[in-house]
């Protein structure tokens, strides 16, 4: 694993009106590594997502992401130039939504999506921009369902779409917020294994959030705990991953059983 640091926040404070999503955040992730990030609902995961992903809005600290920062913490997320330049190198999934099954777009399209980042306003799709949207649909699987309308998929289906979309910008950094909720067993699965094959062959940064702890991908080599906008605790997911550790998170009793070479969370 390369030792450059991609992500460096210090001290990030940020609030939407009266709620103080996070609370004195500071986290550094080097090139390659692969980041759990788990905590109870409202725990600040999905903001500090947002946050690395060029749109959070920082009342104090710092944030510098693949060696870009703003000039100052109230231009970050302003629309400024550096925070475009991020978004356009940082991937970013979000979970399934639901989609109306009369809009009238399609796989192949939703995917080019991904490439206007780094195409710009006016510019039209070029010949290698197809052929990267093409390459992306073909690695998550859904060549065969390229012209099918993206609301007539199901929703692992239009999670695969997604993370196709995501990796037709290109990026150096992979950000996953809940990618495997509301799937069922079958589809988390799959989502979870696809995800880890992109990481390993792609070679990208991969920050993961869940609030679901048996969706954690077992590739995490480091998992951040995060509760009221806090960062708790940090570090391997053995020393992580512990009943008393995860107990305390929740605030409910927690028990871990070994089952099929890994681990069942059971609350």
């Amino acid at each position: 694993m390369d030792d450059e640091v991609v992500v460096e926040i210090e001290n990030a404070v940020v609030s939407y009106r009266e709620d103080v999503a996070l609370r004195g955040v500071s986290l550094r992730v080097r090139r390659g590594e692969f980041v759990g990030i788990i905590g109870p609902n409202g725990a600040g995961k999905t903001t500090l997502l947002t946050l690395i992903n060029g749109l959070g809005k920082l009342l104090q600290g710092h944030i510098r992401v693949l060696g870009h920062s703003p000039r100052s913490p109230q231009l970050w997320g302003a629309g400024g130039r550096n925070a475009r330049q991020i978004r356009t190198r940082v991937g970013y999934v979000a979970q399934v939504q639901n989609i109306d099954p009369r809009m009238p777009i399609v796989v192949r399209e939703v995917v080019m999506i991904g490439r206007c980042g780094r195409l710009g306003l006016l510019r039209r799709p070029s010949g290698t921009d197809w052929e990267i949207v093409e390459r992306m649909i073909e690695l998550v699987g859904m060549n065969h369902l390229a012209d099918r309308p993206i609301g007539h998929l199901s929703g692992g289906e239009q999670q695969r779409v997604a993370i196709a979309r995501a990796l037709a910008q290109e990026p150096d950094i992979f950000l996953l917020d809940e990618p495997t909720a509301n799937l069922d067993w079958r589809g988390q699965r799959e989502i979870l294994e696809l995800v880890k094959r992109i990481h390993t062959t792609r070679k990208l940064t991969t920050l993961f959030v869940t609030h679901d702890l048996n969706t954690l991908p077992r590739a995490c080599n480091r998992v951040v705990l995060m509760k009221d906008g806090l960062i708790r605790g940090e570090g391997h997911p053995k020393q992580m991953l512990r009943e008393d550790v995860l107990s305390e998170l929740y605030d409910t009793p927690i028990r871990i059983i070994e089952h099929d070479g890994g681990r069942v969370v059971l609350s």
